[in-house]
C-alpha cells in the first residue's frame, strides 16, 4: 500500500490459528455452511462423482481466488500513522514479521493441501475397493439367482412330471375301477339273470306243487263231502227211524190211553163232567209240553250268550276290584277303572241279576221269612241321576199339547219307577273308593263319614262273600267261627238277604252324607258363579248401569262364555236344591255386583290395591268349574280357546312379596293388552313345539328375559321386609303390618281351599288373638309356630302327591331353622321377630308356588287343544286386531313389506340352486375326498375324514317341519327369515318384521347359535392350518382326533361363557402336543398363540374372504334343512355344504338351528298367509 508521500508501506496481516475465547483448535475438515452444503448436495445429486483431476483443478482455482482476495484485501488496508522517529526502526521488523507470517501461512497451506490430497487419495482407493466389492457381489448374486432359477426349473419339471405321473395313475386307476365296475356289473347282471331263472323255475315248481296239493286237497274235500253227505244221510235216516219209532210208541201210547179213556168213558157214560175234565187235562199237557220246549231253547241261548249268574260273577271277578286291591291301587288308576264303560256294564249286569234273584227268592220264600223287600225308593230318588231331555223343537203351546205332555210325563215317571235299579252301579262302586281312599273322598272325618265308611266296609264284605258263594258254592263254617247269631252254612239265599240288609244300611248312610255334601257343593257352585261374574266385570269393565262401551272380540267371547258357564251352574244348582237354590244363587250374584261396585267407589288407594289383589286371586276354585264346562261343551269351538286363554286372569303370576306388589307398582292389575300379549306368547310357544317344557319354564323364561327387572324386584322385596323388621324394633314396636300380612296369608289360603275348610282356617288363624298376643309385648313363639305349621300342613294337603316328600323335607328344615333362631340369645325380642317374619314370608312363597303349579297344570291341560287349529286361529285373530285387515297390509306392515321386497330379488336363484343340489346328491360319488377351503390350503398331504356318523346320530324324529314345495309365499318367508338370522348385526324390534315380533327372543337365540357355528368353523380352519404348517401329527386319524377334541371344548366354552374372547378360544385351539406326543416349550406355544390369534381375528372380520366363505357354507347348510325339512337328503346336503370348510362335525348343530328357523317360518306362513299374499 502506498502512503501519501508515494512511499511504499508494508501492511501486516495477522490470521490467528486459535479463535478467541479459548475455543477449540481448528479441525479439518471445517464445518461447511448450510448454503454450500445444500448446493454441494444438489450438484452431487445431479452429477456423477468427481475424479482426482477435477478435484485438483478445483483446488487450484480456489488457491488463485484466495490469492486475489488477499491482494485485494492488502490493497485496501490503510497504513497506521506512526511517528517518523519510529517508522524507520520498525520497517525492518515489520517486513520480517510479515514475511515470517506469510511463510508460515504458506507452509500451513501446503500441509493442509497435502493432507487433503492424501485424504482424497484414500477416498478414491475406498471408492475403487467398494466398486470392486459391489461388482463382485452383483456377480455372485447373479450366479446364485441363475442357480436358483435352474433349480426351480428343475423342480417345476419334476413336479410337472410327478403331476403327470399322478394324473396318469389316477386315470389308470379310474379306468381300472371303471373296468372292474363294468365287470362287477356284468357279473351282477349275469348272477341276477341266473337268480331270476332259478326263481322262475322255483316258482314254477312251487306252483306245480301247489296245484297238485290243491288238487289233492280238492279230492280230499270232495271225498270228505261225500262221506259227510253219506253220514248226514245216515244220521237223517237214523233220526227219522228213531222219530218214527218214537211216533209209533207215542201212537201206541195214545191208542192205549184212548182205549183206557174209552173204557172209562163207557163206565161213566152218563156223566158229562168227566168229558170236560178230560179236555182240560189234554190242553194242560199240550201247554206244558210247549212251555218245556221254550224253556229249553231259552236256556240254551242263555248259556250261549254267557248271561248266567256264574258268568257274570266271573266277569266281575276278572276286573280285579276287591277289598284288597283297592287299598293298594292308586287313586287315579282306581277312578279310571271305575269310570270305564266295561266296568260299569259288567257290574250293572251282575247287580241286576242279583236283584232279580233276590226278588225271586222273596217271591218263593218260606213261611217264616218276609216275602217283600224293604222299601228304599225314597233313598234311591236321592241318588238317581237325572236324565237329560232333548230340547223340544215344536214351539206350539196349545192346551192339547200340554195335556199330551202331562200324560207322557206321567207314563215316563211310572216306567222309570218300575225300571229303577235297586242297586245303582255308581253308588255301589263308590264303596270301593270310600274303602280304598277315604282321604280323597271325605273332606273331613265326622260321625257321618265314620258311619259311612263302616257301612261301606260291611257292604263290600257281604258282596264279596256273595260272589264267593256263587263261584265256589255254599260255605260251611267251622264251630269256632259260628255263634248263635250267624248261621253254620251260608247259601245263596241267606247271603242275598244279608247282602240286601248291608246295602240298605250303606244306602241310608250314603244319602245322609250326600245331603250334607250337596249343600257344600251348592255353596261351591254359587261361589264359582260369583267369581265368574266378578272376573267378567273386571275384564269387560262393566259399570253399575251395565254399560260396557265398545267390546272387543275377546271381551264378547268372555261374556258369552261366562253366560254359558253360569247356565250350566244353574242347572247343577237346580238339580241339587231346586228353585230355592236358584233363588239363593241369584241373590248371591246381586250381592257380589253391589259389593264390587261399592268397594271400587269407596275404598282408598292403599285399600283398593289390597282388595284388588285378593279379588284378582279369588278365582282359584274355578279349576273345578273349568273341568265341568270342558265336559259339557264342544272343545273345538273358538270360544273355548278364548276362555282357556283368559285363565291367566284367574291365576295370576306368583307374588312373592305379599302386599309389596301394591306398594311397588300401584297398579290395579294387569291390563287387557298385557294379558292378550301373554296369551299370544303362550299359544305361540305351544305351536312352536315347546311341548311339556313350556309350562315348567314359563316363569323361569320371564326371569331370564327380565333379569334387571328381577334384580329390582329382589331389592324392593328386601327393602320391604327390612322396613317391616324396623317397624317391629325399638321401644314402641308396631305390629299392624305383621297383622296385615297374616290376614293376607289367611285370605290367600282360604281362596284356594274348599269351603268346608275355611271355618277351621279362620278359627286357627284368629287375627284378634294374634293382635292381643303381639300388643302384649311378649311374643308367644309357640303360638306363632303352631299357626305356621297349620298353614304349611294345609298347603301340603293341596299340593301334588308327587311333591310330598320334598315338601315335608323343606318344611321340616324350615321349622328347625326357626327353632334355632328362637333359641339364639342375641337380643330379647329380635330372634322371635325374625322367626315370625321368616315364617310368614315362607308361607306366602309356598302359597304363590302352589298357585303357580295350578297355573302350569291349566296350561298343560290346554296344550293339546291349542296345538291344533284353535291356536292358529287365535294368533290370526289377535294379529288382525292389532294390525288391521289384509287390505291395509302394505300400510300397517312397513317392515314386513320392506323385508319381503328385499328377499324377492334372488328368490328364484335360491330355489333353483336348492333343487339342483338335491338332484345332484344321488349322482355324487361317496368316495370323493375334499380339502379345506382354498384360502387356507397349505399343500399338506392330509385329507379331511368324512363324518358319516353325524347325519345318522341326529334325532330323526318328526318335529312338525314340512318340506317346502316351492310355493311363493312359503319360499319367500323361509328364505327371508333365514337371511335375517344370518345377519351379523343383532335382531331388534326396529329391524324385525311385524309378523315375527312374538319370536324375537327365539330368533335371537338362533342367531347366536349360528354365530357360534361360524366362530367354531373358522377356528377349525385356523387349527387345521396351524397343525399342517407345524407338522405335529403324522396321520389323518390323529388330525381328526385333535380337531374333534378342540371342537368339543370350544363348543362347551361358547355355550357356558357368553363373554369368551379370542384369548380363551386360542388357549383351547393351541393346546395340542408337538411331534411325537411331547409337550411344546413355552416360547413356541406363545408364538403359536400369537399367530393363531392374528389369523383368527383377521378371519372373523366382516369382508374377509375366509369369513365370507365360512358364512356362505353355513348359510347353504341351513338353507338345505329350512327348505327340505330334516330329511336324510337335506342332512346330506348340509354335510356337503360344510365339508369344504372342514366343519362336518357341526352338521348336527346346523340342523337344530335350521329346524327352529323352519318351524318359525312355517307357523308364520300358516298364521299370516293372507297378509303375505296381499303384500306379494
Amino acid at each position: 500500500m502506498e502512503t501519501p508521500d508515494k512511499s511504499p508501506t508494508a501492511i501486516v496481516l495477522d490470521f490467528p490459528v486459535v479463535e478467541d475465547g479459548g475455543a477449540t483448535p481448528f479441525s479439518w475438515p471445517p464445518k461447511m455452511p448450510a448454503r454450500l452444503r445444500r448446493r454441494l448436495l444438489a450438484e452431487c445429486g445431479t452429477r456423477s462423482p468427481s475424479t482426482v483431476e477435477e478435484i485438483e483443478a478445483k483446488l487450484r482455482h480456489a488457491h488463485l481466488r484466495r490469492q486475489k482476495f488477499y491482494e485485494k484485501l492488502s490493497s485496501k488496508a490503510r497504513p497506521k500513522q506512526r511517528s517518523p522517529s519510529r517508522a524507520s526502526s520498525q520497517d525492518d521488523d515489520l517486513g520480517q514479521r510479515l514475511e515470517a507470517k506469510l511463510l508460515a501461512a504458506e507452509q500451513k497451506r501446503m500441509s493442509i493441501l497435502a493432507k487433503e490430497q492424501l485424504r482424497l487419495a484414500k477416498l478414491d482407493e475406498l471408492r475403487q475397493a467398494a466398486k470392486c466389492a459391489v461388482e463382485l457381489r452383483h456377480e455372485k448374486e447373479r450366479e446364485n439367482l441363475g442357480t436358483k432359477v435352474k433349480m426351480r426349473i428343475q423342480q417345476a419339471e419334476e413336479n410337472r412330471l410327478l403331476i403327470m405321473k399322478a394324473y396318469k395313475q389316477r386315470r389308470a386307476t379310474l379306468k381300472e375301477r371303471s373296468s372292474q365296475s363294468l365287470l362287477r356289473r356284468m357279473a351282477r347282471e349275469n348272477k341276477y339273470k341266473e337268480w331270476v331263472r332259478a326263481s322262475i323255475n322255483q316258482k314254477r315248481a312251487a306252483a306245480e306243487k301247489k296245484r297238485r296239493k290243491l288238487l289233492e286237497a280238492e279230492k280230499k274235500r270232495a271225498c270228505a263231502r261225500m262221506l259227510q253227505v253219506q253220514h248226514v244221510a245216515e244220521s237223517v235216516s237214523h233220526q227219522r227211524e228213531v222219530e218214527r219209532k218214537k211216533l209209533q210208541v207215542h201212537l201206541e201210547d195214545r191208542l192205549q190211553r184212548a182205549k183206557r179213556q174209552r173204557a172209562e168213558y163207557l163206565r161213566q157214560r152218563g156223566v158229562r163232567q168227566c168229558s170236560f175234565d178230560k179236555m182240560n187235562r189234554v190242553r194242560m199237557y199240550k201247554q206244558a209240553d210247549i212251555l218245556a220246549r221254550k224253556l229249553s231253547r231259552c236256556w240254551k241261548w242263555f248259556l250261549k250268550m254267557q248271561r248266567t249268574t256264574l258268568d257274570l260273577t266271573k266277569a266281575h271277578d276278572a276286573l280285579g276290584i276287591n277289598e284288597e286291591s283297592v287299598k293298594t291301587m292308586p287313586f287315579e288308576q282306581l277312578a279310571i277303572l271305575i269310570e270305564s264303560v266295561d266296568t260299569l256294564r259288567i257290574v250293572k249286569g251282575l247287580l241286576d241279576r242279583l236283584e232279580s234273584r233276590l226278588r225271586v227268592s222273596r217271591a218263593v220264600s218260606l213261611p217264616n221269612q218276609p216275602s217283600s223287600l224293604e222299601n228304599i225308593d225314597h233313598l234311591l230318588k236321592r241318588v238317581a241321576t237325572p236324565k237329560k231331555r232333548p230340547p223340544s223343537r215344536t214351539p206350539s203351546r196349545t192346551p192339547r199339547s200340554k195335556e199330551a205332555r202331562k200324560v207322557v210325563s206321567r207314563r215316563e215317571a211310572a216306567k222309570a219307577s218300575a225300571t229303577t235299579s235297586r242297586y245303582p252301579v255308581r253308588v255301589v262302586l263308590c264303596t270301593y273308593m270310600i274303602l280304598g281312599h277315604p282321604d280323597a273322598v271325605f273332606s273331613g272325618l265326622g260321625e257321618l263319614e265314620k258311619s259311612l265308611a263302616m257301612s261301606a266296609r260291611e257292604f263290600v264284605q257281604a258282596f264279596e262273600l256273595l260272589t264267593r258263594i256263587i263261584l265256589d258254592g255254599p260255605i260251611q263254617s267251622s264251630d269256632e267261627e259260628c255263634n248263635s247269631v250267624m248261621p253254620r252254612r251260608w247259601t245263596l239265599r241267606t247271603q242275598l238277604a244279608a247282602f240286601d240288609r248291608a246295602w240298605c244300611t250303606y244306602l241310608s248312610h250314603f244319602v245322609a252324607w250326600k245331603v250334607k255334601d250337596a249343600k257344600m257343593l251348592e255353596d261351591d257352585l254359587v261361589r264359582a258363579a260369583c267369581q265368574l261374574e266378578l272376573s267378567m266385570i273386571q275384564t269387560c269393565k262393566l259399570t253399575v248401569e251395565g254399560d260396557t262401551g265398545t267390546l272387543t272380540l275377546d271381551m264378547k267371547a268372555i261374556q258369552k262364555q261366562v253366560t254359558e258357564d253360569q247356565k250350566l251352574l244353574r242347572e247343577k244348582v237346580l238339580h241339587l236344591s231346586g228353585n230355592a237354590g236358584i233363588e239363593r244363587m241369584e241373590v248371591a250374584l246381586r250381592e257380589t255386583r253391589a259389593n264390587y261396585f261399592q268397594v271400587r267407589e269407596s275404598v282408598s288407594y292403599a285399600g283398593s290395591s289390597v282388595a284388588n289383589s285378593s279379588l284378582s286371586s279369588a278365582a282359584g276354585p274355578l279349576a273345578s268349574m273349568s273341568g265341568l264346562s270342558e265336559r259339557n261343551m264342544d272343545p273345538k269351538k273358538p270360544s273355548r280357546v278364548v276362555r282357556s286363554l283368559f285363565k291367566e286372569d284367574v291365576f295370576p303370576l306368583p307374588n312373592e312379596f305379599g302386599s309389596l306388589a301394591s306398594d311397588v307398582d300401584g297398579n290395579q292389575g294387569p291390563s287387557s293388552q298385557k294379558l292378550v300379549m301373554e296369551n299370544e306368547m303362550i299359544v305361540n310357544g305351544l305351536l312352536h313345539d315347546y311341548g311339556s317344557s313350556l309350562a315348567d319354564g314359563l316363569v323361569s323364561n320371564d326371569e331370564e328375559e327380565n333379569t334387571i327387572k328381577g334384580k329390582v324386584r329382589d331389592m324392593m322385596e328386601k327393602a320391604f321386609w327390612d322396613d317391616v323388621m324396623e317397624s317391629m324394633e325399638g321401644d314402641q314396636p308396631r305390629y299392624d303390618r305383621v297383622i296385615q300380612l297374616m290376614k293376607e296369608m289367611r285370605d290367600e289360603i282360604c281362596e284356594i281351599v274348599p269351603e268346608s275348610w275355611k271355618a277351621e282356617i279362620i278359627g286357627t288363624i284368629d287375627l284378634d288373638i294374634l293382635t292381643q298376643v303381639l300388643k302384649s309385648g311378649n311374643l308367644d313363639i309357640d303360638y306363632l309356630l303352631r299357626i305356621l305349621k297349620f298353614a304349611l300342613g294345609t298347603l301340603q294337603k293341596l299340593s301334588s302327591p308327587s311333591k310330598d316328600n320334598e315338601t315335608k323335607t323343606s318344611q321340616q328344615m324350615f321349622i328347625e331353622e326357626l327353632s334355632q333362631i328362637c333359641r339364639s340369645k342375641e337380643c330379647l325380642n329380635r330372634p322371635h321377630s325374625i322367626a315370625m317374619l321368616r315364617g310368614i314370608r315362607f308361607v306366602l312363597e309356598q302359597i304363590q308356588a302352589l298357585k303357580s303349579d295350578i297355573s302350569k297344570a291349566h296350561i298343560r291341560l290346554m296344550e293339546p287343544m291349542l296345538k291344533g287349529l284353535e291356536g292358529f286361529e287365535y294368533l290370526r285373530s289377535a294379529f288382525a286386531k292389532r294390525f288391521g285387515d289384509t287390505s291395509d297390509a302394505t300400510k300397517s306392515l312397513p317392515l314386513t313389506c320392506q323385508w319381503l321386497s328385499s328377499v324377492k330379488i334372488g328368490i328364484d336363484v335360491e330355489w333353483s340352486e336348492h333343487t339342483t343340489s338335491l338332484s345332484s346328491i344321488s349322482r355324487q360319488s361317496s368316495d370323493q375326498d375334499f380339502l379345506p377351503s382354498t384360502v387356507l390350503r397349505t399343500g399338506g398331504s392330509f385329507l379331511i375324514k368324512r363324518n358319516t356318523s353325524s347325519g345318522s346320530s341326529s334325532n330323526d324324529k318328526y318335529n312338525g317341519l314340512q318340506e317346502c314345495n316351492g310355493e311363493q309365499v312359503d319360499l319367500l318367508v323361509r328364505i327371508g327369515l333365514l337371511k335375517l338370522v344370518c345377519r351379523v348385526s343383532g335382531l331388534t324390534h326396529e329391524t324385525l318384521p311385524e309378523t315375527f315380533m312374538l319370536n324375537l327372543s327365539r330368533l335371537r337365540a338362533v342367531q347366536s347359535q349360528i354365530q357360534k357355528i361360524i366362530v367354531i368353523s373358522t377356528s377349525i380352519l385356523v387349527c387345521r392350518q396351524t397343525i399342517l404348517s407345524e407338522r405335529v401329527v403324522s396321520s389323518s386319524a390323529d388330525m381328526e382326533s385333535v380337531i374333534s377334541n378342540s371342537t368339543q371344548q370350544l363348543a362347551e366354552l361358547l355355550d357356558q361363557d357368553e363373554n369368551a374372547g379370542i384369548k380363551e378360544i386360542v388357549d383351547i385351539l393351541s393346546d395340542f402336543p408337538a411331534t411325537g406326543g411331547t409337550s411344546t416349550d413355552p416360547e413356541s406355544r406363545q408364538s403359536r398363540k400369537a399367530l393363531m390369534g392374528r389369523m383368527l381375528v383377521k378371519s372373523l372380520q366382516a369382508g374377509d374372504p375366509i369369513f365370507e366363505r365360512v358364512s356362505h357354507a353355513v348359510y347353504l347348510g341351513l338353507r338345505a334343512v329350512v327348505l327340505g325339512s330334516n330329511s336324510p337328503s337335506s342332512k346330506k346336503l348340509t354335510e356337503m355344504a360344510l365339508r369344504p370348510i372342514g366343519a362336518v362335525i357341526m352338521a348336527e348343530r346346523v340342523v337344530e338351528a335350521a329346524e327352529v328357523v323352519g318351524i318359525a317360518a312355517s307357523v308364520s306362513v300358516e298364521v299370516h298367509r293372507q297378509w303375505y299374499a296381499s303384500i306379494v
